[in-house]
């Protein structure tokens, strides 16, 4: 805080308001994504409760997959981000096209391990009764892979070139069209079958394809990319640009899928203690991954800012840029913080009318206020180091915060010290804060000095020949 207060106030009101106004579409789009998830819950269980723990089960799965796939396509937006700040902007389309090709790749992965999921659903310990629907809900939403992959190809573009409003649009339009696919799918509408969890993943598949469609064809269209030719022409595969964004995706893909595993394996093992346990972490982790989405797009936005300025070579504006994210996350994360501690019995209110679920649920909130400030800090300061490529060793301190801190504390609270669902959730607390202490540490150590040239904007990674 101390180094945020030494800025020059002047330029840091410009830096804040510059970050809020790029995160704002980027926090909207992030919200249109956890809605859909509500969506598919809200209408799988008013059609039974069957459907509705095929679908909670076969989205826990498909967001493994999901997180390390977007988790490599991260990688196109701090890599633009560095190009039009040092205005290589004819590398730019070329760049774009190989991520495409990487995109091509990551949807066959995604595609497969989908449809060949049942050794890890009986490893996991799923209900055979359950099998079934889960195996079909994940055929079918395998074939939204290169949907969704494309899309995360276009957002990594269009954010990188600090134009995040695509985002909020395209969200939102997802968001828009599921409410009918799921409810004409799921229910079986105009003479369709009813399809319960099946035809949950089959309108989640179609509205993937069609945010990407609608966000391609803007792209193409729109005049505000006409300059890059975007769609001009499509090159081989070039492998030297492919590993350019691989080396900075792969660890951004492991950082997620490790934070991700957390709060899955977490849920997992809460399965063991009983209904109200499951119940009162659901609608807790439910709250703090709807508040998650702010701090989320403001890391967008910052990675967006670092890799801009740090492509000028400016290492002030570096060191603004990830600072006024910070700073905007103490301040959002403060007033969620506020809200679980201060009326956590009305917030599991909306969610249950159970009395020993509230009660359970609102424990759970005060604990996950607590949090707010470690997950908010180490997702914004992951976000600026993301910004420099510097994505290695953040992914060493978050296997070290998640898996060598947080999990073994979470496990011996809950089940060896005998603190049930509440012990988890003070392991979770071990390992945000863990992450966001050493997170924050790394950007303060690689912001001082020259120390961030290390990871400034690399030769040219690919060139477009030149025209005519």
């Amino acid at each position: 805080m101390a180094l945020i207060l030494s800025l020059d106030r002047a330029h840091f009101a410009r830096d804040l308001r510059a970050t809020v106004k790029l995160a704002l579409p980027l926090i909207a789009g992030q919200l249109s994504a956890v809605g859909m998830n509500a969506i598919d819950i809200a209408l799988a269980g008013h059609y039974n409760a069957h459907t509705l723990a095929a679908v909670a089960v076969g989205a826990n799965v498909w967001v493994l997959g999901l997180v390390s796939a977007v988790g490599v396509m991260m990688a196109l937006s701090p890599s633009v981000a560095q190009l039009d700040g040092a205005g290589r902007h004819r590398e730019i389309g070329p760049l774009f096209r190989q991520a495409l090709w990487l995109a091509a790749a990551l949807s066959i992965a995604l595609w497969f391990g989908a449809r060949h999921s049942e050794p890890l659903l009986h490893l996991i310990g799923v209900d055979p009764a359950l099998l079934t629907d889960v195996q079909a809900f994940l055929h079918a939403l395998s074939w939204g892979a290169p949907g969704l992959c494309g899309y995360f190809a276009l957002r990594g573009l269009c954010e990188g070139s600090s134009w995040t409003r695509p985002t909020m649009l395209f969200g939102l339009l997802g968001l828009v069209v599921l409410v009918p696919l799921d409810w004409i799918l799921i229910y079986g509408k105009f003479g369709l079958p009813a399809l319960g969890a099946e035809g949950s993943g089959i309108a989640n598949a179609l509205a993937l394809w069609l945010q990407l469609a609608a966000f391609a064809a803007y792209l193409k269209f729109g005049k505000r990319f006409r300059a890059l030719n975007l769609f001009a022409r499509m090159e081989r595969p070039d492998w030297h640009a492919l590993k350019h964004l691989l080396w900075i995706g792969v660890p951004m893909a492991v950082t997620l899928l490790m934070e991700a595993g957390l709060f899955v394996i977490s849920a997992l093992l809460i399965s063991r203690l009983g209904t109200v346990a499951i119940d009162g972490h659901q609608i807790a982790i439910n709250v703090a991954s709807v508040t998650f989405m702010v701090p989320l797009g403001l890391a967008l936005a910052v990675t967006v800012r670092v890799g801009h300025a740090a492509g000028r070579g400016d290492v002030r504006a570096v060191r603004y840029a990830g600072y006024s994210g910070i700073a905007l996350t103490l301040v959002t994360q403060a007033v969620s913080a506020t809200l679980m501690l201060s009326i956590p019995h009305a917030i599991a209110h909306v969610y249950s009318s159970d009395p020993k679920v509230i009660a359970l649920a609102a424990q759970l909130l005060i604990l996950a206020g607590i949090f707010q400030f470690s997950d908010g800090i180490q997702v914004v300061s992951n976000g600026a180091l993301r910004g420099l490529k510097d994505t290695r060793m953040p992914m060493l301190i978050t296997v070290f915060a998640y898996w060598v801190v947080g999990m073994p504390i979470g496990a011996w609270l809950a089940f060896g010290a005998g603190h049930g669902v509440r012990g988890m959730w003070m392991g979770l607390i071990a390992g945000l804060t863990a992450a966001a202490v050493l997170l924050f540490l790394r950007w303060v150590a690689q912001t001082r000095g020259d120390a961030w040239r290390r990871f400034a904007l690399a030769p040219s990674v690919i060139e477009e020949p030149p025209i005519g």
